[in-house]
């Protein structure tokens, strides 16, 4: 095999002519084009309102405060730096695809595979974490209207059969039923209570199932009918938030405000997963480039159009809510709801919920129109079997790779719990938008690099960017001096749970003492390490790490041990290394400033996820790697016309 093989590239004229073969292949027209301007931006507003604004915002500004409002616009420019490099390559190769195809024009073949995988897992566990939190809104609608959905039929088998062995163990060691946690109690109640078959428990959550069953309906029937679904749910989810705006910014009590960041840069930035995950979605319209009346004008624009509203409409409603109650009681799950029901408005605390519902239906609804279309076009390069570029003659939709998309959504959220799986969906789709801004770089590099009727403005980088560098060295170390210091010498204070294993007893009578005298009054005493590491557990982790700093503990204590420390540094490495490296380049190439600051800004969110993320990221990419070099490297259509 010869190397140069991996990274062999395709040129747009050739996309576009194998675009037109494959229509003419399955005697269809192809894809119907029936997308403008006001579709595909209502098609990202659908992406991005759902979660993130009757969930997500909640705990986000608990963690940070008001000051959240920062965190959504520093995640609403990276996405729009990332925007633009989306709209420069949908301008250039209008087809679907999306990042894989655009990697497969700036990279070759073996960057765009990985891509296309990478894409799989933001669209295909994206929706499966959408789904069961649909599910969790949809059963408790219906449950609060006095309907009754059994247990057994809203929770996923592993959830309910985990739960039922710890809630039996806490029984057995006499702990009484009432006292066990909500959700040990929901999940033994849906064990004991469900059909059994031979001794299986069936457990399953149907209303997941159900609303992925519709959804895939839909987007395969068409997109003309999955555009006016999508343009319904947008207006009656906007219509309600403009509400919301409307009423509660007469109850906003600016005292509320005070502190603005409680819990300083930490803080803000502790939500800067699940934020970002409430914005993943805009790069979906991307892959209806071949349904667009015009995708080299529309597209930019209804990408720009809709991270625009979604910011200022994020960014209103953190205000207000945070200028409503105070920050500290937005710990929940349903934030809306909860403070509208606390001013005793249930009425709109009911339409809040409806409109919830229909929120997450079109996140599903978009994401399910992706996923499709990317195995569409890998397909068609060969790199998946050929059944997944099938075109329906009738409804003009990739008809096998939609029904197949609904299974691989379908069965896992049926039996899996994977509403924790939000960091894993977003590494992956910040891996891409990383690679499309460094595509961008490097074909405005290229001077024999086709060009589209959108160009992403050019600013020279040439100084800027060390500039920015050297800027934010300085500023961490005076801001942030010992943390720095404490990040390269390899020290990372401990966690709650660290601490308690190797603290003497005198060490942890000292920090619930010092919790008590400086945090909270009613902070309790108590002699059991697992009592102890749960008290802590309550405080916020600044709160706790001003307690390991302020007190003289042993480093055994205070600090992880190095190897820990170390590696749970790697993506912050990762990060510093490739910062400097394109300082460097921008330097010497005089490169694009808004594409090399969204490739900067992603990354950045990257190093933010855990390092278990990566790893599990990691294991996926090298499954991806194996089916690449058994399978597609073998069937690749490039790879055949060249031999």
């Amino acid at each position: 095999m010869n190397f140069n093989t991996l990274f062999r590239k395709k040129t747009v004229e050739n996309i576009l002519k194998q675009v037109a073969k494959d229509g003419a292949d399955h005697h269809a027209a192809g894809l119907t084009k029936t997308l403008g301007v006001k579709d595909l931006t209502a098609f990202g507003i659908a992406a991005i309102i759902g979660a993130g604004i009757f969930s997500t915002i909640g705990q986000a500004s608990f963690d940070g405060g008001p000051a959240v409002i920062f965190l959504f616009l520093f995640t609403a420019i990276a996405c729009g730096f990332a925007a633009f490099a989306y709209a420069e390559f949908s301008s250039m190769v209008p087809v679907s695809g999306s990042a894989y195809t655009y990697s497969y024009v700036a990279f070759g073949e073996l960057i765009a595979w990985i891509i296309g995988w990478a894409l799989i897992m933001e669209y295909g566990i994206g929706n499966i974490t959408v789904a069961i939190s649909w599910s969790d809104y949809f059963t408790g609608l219906i449950n609060s209207s006095g309907g009754h959905v059994p247990a057994w039929m809203t929770m996923d088998y592993l959830t309910a059969s985990t739960g039922f062995s710890d809630a039996q163990a806490l029984i057995h060691k006499g702990i009484p039923f009432a006292k066990l946690n909500d959700g040990l109690q929901a999940a033994y109640t849906a064990w004991m209570s469900a059909p059994t078959l031979g001794g299986f428990h069936f457990v399953a959550n149907l209303p997941a199932l159900g609303i992925i069953i519709f959804i895939t309906w839909l987007v395969y029937r068409g997109m003309k009918e999955s555009r006016n679904a999508a343009n319904l749910m947008v207006v009656i989810k906007l219509s309600v938030v403009l509400l919301i705006i409307a009423i509660g910014i007469f109850y906003v009590d600016t005292k509320n405000w005070h502190p603005f960041a409680p819990h300083g840069i930490a803080g803000i930035l502790k939500g800067v997963s699940a934020v970002f995950f409430a914005y993943i979605g805009f790069d979906a319209i991307s892959t209806t480039a071949e349904e667009c009346k015009d995708p080299q004008r529309d597209l930019p624009r209804g990408m720009m159009w809709a991270i625009i509203i979604c910011t200022v409409l994020y960014i209103i409603i953190a205000l207000v809510l945070t200028g409503m109650v105070k920050y500290d009681k937005l710990g929940v799950g349903d934030p809306l709801s909860f403070v509208f029901q606390s001013l005793n408005m249930k009425w709109l605390s009911g339409i809040i919920a409806v409109s919830a519902v229909v929120a997450m239906a079109s996140v599903l609804l978009v994401f399910q129109l992706g996923q499709p279309r990317i195995w569409m076009s890998m397909s068609r390069d060969g790199l998946l079997p050929k059944i997944f570029s099938r075109i329906h003659p009738k409804f003009h939709t990739p008809s096998f790779a939609t029904v197949v998309t609904g299974f691989v959504v379908a069965i896992p959220c049926l039996f899996m719990n994977l509403v924790m799986v939000t960091n894993l969906c977003s590494i992956g789709t910040l891996f891409a938008f990383v690679l499309v801004c460094a595509g961008v770089l490097k074909l405005q590099n290229d001077p024999t690099a086709p060009r589209g009727k959108f160009k992403t403005p050019y600013i020279n980088a040439k100084y800027i960017a060390p500039v920015l560098v050297i800027a934010s060295v300085i500023s961490l170390w005076h801001w942030n001096h010992d943390d720095m210091v404490d990040f390269f010498k390899g020290r990372t204070l401990n966690t709650p749970q660290g601490f308690v294993t190797v603290a003497s007893p005198d060490e942890l009578k000292g920090i619930q003492e010092a919790a008590k005298t400086k945090i909270l009054p009613t902070f309790p005493i108590s002699q059991s390490k697992d009592s102890t590491q749960a008290q802590l557990e309550t405080l916020q982790p600044d709160q706790f790490k001003a307690l390991l700093k302020e007190s003289a503990y042993s480093d055994a204590a205070k600090y992880k041990g190095f190897w820990d420390a170390t590696t749970e540094n790697i993506p912050m490495w990762i990060f510093i290394f490739i910062s400097i490296a394109l300082a460097v380049w921008c330097y010497r190439c005089s490169l694009s400033l808004i594409p090399a600051l969204g490739l900067i800004s992603c990354l950045y969110m990257m190093a933010e996820i855990e390092l278990k993320n990566w790893i599990g990221f990691g294991i996926w990419l090298i499954l991806g790697l194996v089916i690449y070099f058994t399978y597609s490297i073998k069937n690749s259509k490039l790879r055949i016309q060249a031999e």
